[in-house]
Parts: structure tokens; C-alpha cells; sequence
């Protein structure tokens, strides 16, 4: 993580967002997007997902995409990717981290990728060698996501040695980094506080672990709020919190980046991101939207007075 900043804020619109939204926005739109944001200071951004087309036709550039944000000056790219075969495309465009996504829940697991937690495991395996091979210099970082982490809509609570036991594996198995996930918007500032309390104790300080969370009961920065006390530095949220899982009834989806950057810089946490940049990136964003919701505090109310942003300070 960079020096000059305290909190990672790490951009996932232009995946989670648009995936879940009926808009598909023209691949020059979501390079204007990526390239004002990261002007606006976010220093990392989910630019893609490597799927077949045909499931997910809003990701069909992101190939082309990775391959434009990659020439962004500072920018870190990341891609998510569901299989080996989404690996190898998204090493050859370029992306600079991968996401490989698995559910802790064997029943969302199964129902969200059609697969058992330990076949996802295998081909986690199978991508790490991959990219050994490919990049023996491990440039390429991969992190490994553990979705329902706090909980499934399918089958209720998720026991935190669940989480622990596929953290280890997950390390065991070659991820540069950790990425923890509120996949439906299960979580509450206390059990997110628990969880990550216990996950340090497990694998240790020192490995990289990001934090997602979903504002499905409106509780998104109050648990990101709690991660951040845990010890968590790396945060993932969507411009105009767009998106969310399609299977959480009533989600209203991502934690919002503004609202987020305002909260850390309101806490004295420097995150490097403008906030005047980034409201005028989330109005370029609006623009190529058709009539889907945003969310959103910030933009209405705007800062309190007498506000010095911790960046700015």
C-alpha cells in the first residue's frame, strides 16, 4: 500500500457496480470513468470481470478495459476473475491483480458458481500455478476473496471457523492477499469487529486483507467503520453505490466510495482521494446511466462546516 495514505480505497463500480445494473455502458464511458477517478486520487479500481459474455454481456470489454487503465499513471488495475480460464485472459490484458472469488457458504457456493467450496479451492490452486508460470516474478498479486463471510442467504449464519479454515487454505495455497466479504449485507459493526479480530489472530499482521461490504440494512459504513478499527487498511466501495449481490432481496448495494472518503477523511484517515473530483466523477458516471437508482449522503448534504479533509490537512 502507498506510503501517503492510511486507508486503501479500492473502486469496484466499473465491476460490481455495472454487473448488476441493466445498463451497459459503451467501453469509452467506463474508461472516462476509470480515468476521472483515478485522477480524483482512488488509488485502485476494479475495472472488469473475466466471464463469458454471454453471462455478462455489461463485461464483455473488460479485456480492452484492463488493457486502457493499465497505462493510467499510479493506477493499481484489478480484474475479478471466476476460473482459470478468466486468469489467463486477464494476466494476458495486463490486470495487475486478480480477484478470485469463492463463497465460505457451501450452499451459495454451489448456487452462485456451480461449484463445491472444494473444487474452488482446487482451481485457486490451479490459477496461483498459472500465474507462477506466467509471471515468476509473482507481479501479478492475487487475492483471494471469501464471500459470505457474515452470513447466506441460503443457509442462515456462517460459523467463523468456517472463515478461518478457508483464510488458512486459501494462504496455503498461494494468495498474496486476503479479501474479506459481506456478500448480502449479513454483517453488524460487532460481528465484523469479532471476525477480523479473530482472522489477525490466525493468519497474522502482516497479510494484506481488504474489507466489502454491502449496505443492504444500511449498516455499510458503520462496518466498514469496524474494520478499520479491527486493523483492516483496505476498503472496497462503489461510486453512487451502485450494485450489490442480486440474490440479497431488498439489497440497496455497494457502501458508497463518497460517503466512505468523507467518513476516513472526516476521521482524520488520509485516503488521497479528492472529494470535489470525485462528486464531479460520480456526475460524469450519472450521466451515462438510464434511470438506475444511486445512493448516497454526501453528494446532498456536501461537507460540514469548517471540514479539512485529512489528505488536504
Amino acid at each position: 500500500m502507498r506510503k501517503d495514505i492510511d486507508i486503501l480505497v479500492h473502486e469496484v463500480g466499473p465491476r460490481d457496480g455495472l454487473q448488476s445494473i441493466d445498463t451497459i455502458f459503451l467501453t469509452e464511458a467506463k474508461l472516462e470513468w476509470i480515468r476521472a477517478e483515478a485522477a480524483a486520487g482512488v488509488p485502485q479500481i476494479q475495472v472488469g470481470s473475466f466471464v463469458r459474455p454471454d453471462l455478462l454481456p455489461q463485461m464483455a470489454d473488460s479485456a480492452e478495459v484492463v488493457r486502457e487503465s493499465i497505462k493510467i499513471p499510479g493506477l493499481t488495475v484489478s480484474a475479478l476473475v471466476p476460473n482459470l480460464k478468466g486468469a489467463q485472459n486477464a494476466i494476458a490484458a495486463g490486470a495487475h491483480q486478480l480477484g478470485v472469488v469463492m463463497s465460505v457458504s457451501e450452499a451459495h457456493n454451489k448456487s452462485n458458481i456451480n461449484r463445491t467450496v472444494e473444487e474452488s479451492l482446487d482451481g485457486f490452486r490451479q490459477i496461483v500455478e498459472y500465474r507462477n508460470e506466467a509471471d515468476p516474478d509473482r507481479k501479478t498479486v492475487i487475492s483471494g476473496g471469501l464471500a459470505t463471510s457474515f452470513g447466506c442467504t441460503i443457509s442462515g449464519p456462517v460459523p467463523v471457523s468456517d472463515v478461518m479454515r478457508q483464510a488458512e487454505r486459501l494462504l496455503e495455497l498461494g494468495a498474496d492477499r486476503l479479501n474479506v466479504a459481506d456478500t448480502v449485507g449479513f454483517a453488524n459493526p460487532k460481528q465484523v469487529k469479532d471476525l477480523f479480530d479473530e482472522l489477525f489472530r490466525t493468519v497474522g499482521d502482516d497479510v494484506p486483507v481488504g474489507a466489502h461490504f454491502h449496505d443492504t440494512r444500511g449498516l455499510g459504513l458503520a462496518n466498514a467503520f469496524a474494520a478499520v478499527e479491527a486493523g483492516v487498511r483496505e476498503l472496497d466501495s462503489c461510486l453512487g453505490g451502485l450494485g450489490g449481490c442480486p440474490y440479497a432481496p431488498g439489497a440497496s448495494g455497494n457502501v458508497v466510495t463518497e460517503d466512505m472518503v468523507f467518513m476516513l477523511e472526516a476521521m482524520g484517515l488520509k485516503t488521497g482521494v479528492d472529494l470535489d473530483a470525485l462528486l464531479e466523477t460520480r456526475e460524469l458516471m450519472v450521466r451515462h446511466l438510464k434511470d438506475e437508482p444511486t445512493q448516497g449522503t454526501f453528494v446532498t448534504a456536501g461537507p460540514p462546516l469548517g471540514f479539512v479533509p485529512a489528505t488536504a490537512a
